[in-house]
């Protein structure tokens, strides 16, 4: 008897569950901890169940038809290859037969792992993209609006991405490069969360205004469990455990340090108090990882420098300056997500077009002609490459953008996406009857949730009383 089937390596399927792991905790508890931190504190029970809740839909949709829609056979498109076939994957050979992509299987090496742990993988990817940009709708829309909003999302937005870039759909057939999700993921979480926001319309005035975090410690709990998790979300992008997926971690790491210190550097120089603040720290955080992960293993070391330095100038100057002109200033992105995911993505998977080095290999070539797998850019002489980028990048940005209109104003037949007045006054305990930092109203015995959200009905009425109103802008 035998643990492992004759094409299975322990190695490389203990490491891909590892990285499928380390990206399953970029979401939870990191976002739900990073997101609940950065919110007013009458919104932090919504944002953490909002994020825990997508993590459980998604998996549901995943399993029951989106992963074939995104990595099967293709379905829609013909020759073209535009979206795969869907259906359930919870049968034996889902969960124990080998790996495959059946429009990658001939470029690329097999699978050394079963098909449950590719599953599991791709999952913990297509789940963050939702669960990304929930920052841009936090504070007015309404939690089942969410719950229905996702599955539909994930059908019809995210898997046809998948499928196009990763599934060896059409943009994989015309030679795009996104390593780990830089179009897939960010550019799609930017589009999507940007078009929601206006959509929904914006928090209410004085929300925007006193829009203070609740709690920097825990952020930076979640900041921290965002970054060392990214080191499963590139490294484990190769699906094998090697020299490619080692390089891709430093590669990741090296962008985010350059990032970060270039945005607080910047605040430093140029910013409006001309101080370092944790906060620009995270925002320069964030574009690097985001703008590395169309990239790291196609590109070198030198590369992945000048891709941290852009990438979190760019969005800097985007954040400072372009957030004032229309239509940016005229749509309530909470959290600012097109910036530090759309604009960090867009410039990210342009960039690999540029930087893209043929000596950094993939897959090794064997045999009497072999042919090694890698990317190469507009300065190792294949400009075209530029061009592929670019195009992938619109058709993300405009079916991202379309499905995502669509389906909000679908949904906005039936019910309402936005929650009351009175409900935005109030937050989590008007929503779902619990505070993240209870108040004396929740600790009194017997008092229920209604009666808790006319304690703090009454609480907001007694401060209005005692403040004067904050001045309109």
């Amino acid at each position: 008897m035998v643990p492992y089937a004759s094409w299975l390596s322990s190695g490389d399927n203990a490491w891909q569950m590892t990285a499928a792991t380390l990206v399953g905790l970029m979401s939870i508890p990191a976002l739900a901890v990073l997101y609940g931190g950065l919110v007013q504190k009458k919104w932090a029970v919504n944002t953490m169940l909002m994020v825990f809740c997508t993590f459980c839909l998604v998996l549901i949709t995943w399993v029951l038809w989106a992963f074939k829609m995104g990595f099967g056979e293709p379905w829609i498109g013909g020759s073209l290859h535009l979206l795969g076939k869907p259906g359930a994957s919870l049968g034996t050979g889902a969960l124990e037969g080998q790996a495959n992509i059946p429009l990658l299987s001939a470029g690329m090496p097999k699978f050394r792992f079963p098909q449950s742990s590719l599953v599991y993988f791709q999952f913990v990817f297509a789940a963050i993209t939702p669960i990304l940009f929930i920052g841009s709708v936090l504070g007015r829309i309404k939690f089942r609006v969410w719950l229905i909003f996702v599955p539909l999302w994930i059908t019809f937005a995210y898997a046809v991405n998948a499928f196009l870039l990763w599934g060896g759909g059409f943009w994989a057939g015309k030679g795009a490069l996104d390593f780990s999700g830089g179009y897939v993921i960010h550019l799609a979480a930017g589009v999507s969360g940007f078009v929601a926001a206006w959509v929904i319309g914006p928090r209410l005035q004085r929300d925007r205004e006193h829009a203070v975090p609740n709690n920097l410690m825990f952020v930076a709990v979640g900041a921290g469990l965002l970054w060392l998790g990214w080191n499963g979300f590139n490294g484990g992008d190769p699906y094998f455990a090697g020299a490619d997926a080692s390089a891709a971690i430093v590669n990741t790491n090296l962008a985010t340090a350059i990032a970060m210190m270039t945005w607080i550097i910047m605040d430093m120089i140029g910013g409006p108090e001309k101080k370092p603040t944790f906060l620009g720290g995270l925002n320069g955080m964030i574009c690097g990882l985001v703008g590395i992960t169309p990239a790291a293993g196609y590109v070198n070391g030198f590369g992945a420098i000048i891709i941290g330095l852009v990438c979190s100038a760019v969005v800097w100057f985007a954040w400072n300056y372009l957030s004032k002109v229309p239509p940016f200033n005229k749509v309530d992105d909470a959290l600012g997500v097109v910036y530090t995911h759309g604009i960090a993505g867009l410039f990210g998977g342009l960039l690999v077009g540029l930087l893209a080095d043929p000596k950094m290999i993939v897959y090794l070539g064997l045999g009497k002609n072999p042919v090694n797998i890698s990317g190469s850019g507009l300065f190792y002489g294949h400009a075209h490459q530029l061009l592929v980028q670019l195009g992938a990048a619109v058709t993300v940005i405009i079916w991202d953008g379309l499905v995502t209109f669509l389906l909000l104003k679908g949904i906005g037949l039936f019910m309402k996406l936005r929650m009351s007045d009175e409900e935005l006054e109030i937050g989590d305990v008007a929503v779902h009857g619990e505070e993240a930092f209870p108040s004396e109203g929740l600790h009194l015995a017997g008092v229920g949730a209604a009666r808790a959200a006319e304690l703090a009905a009454e609480s907001q009425v007694s401060m209005k009383a005692e403040t004067s109103p904050p001045t309109e802008t």
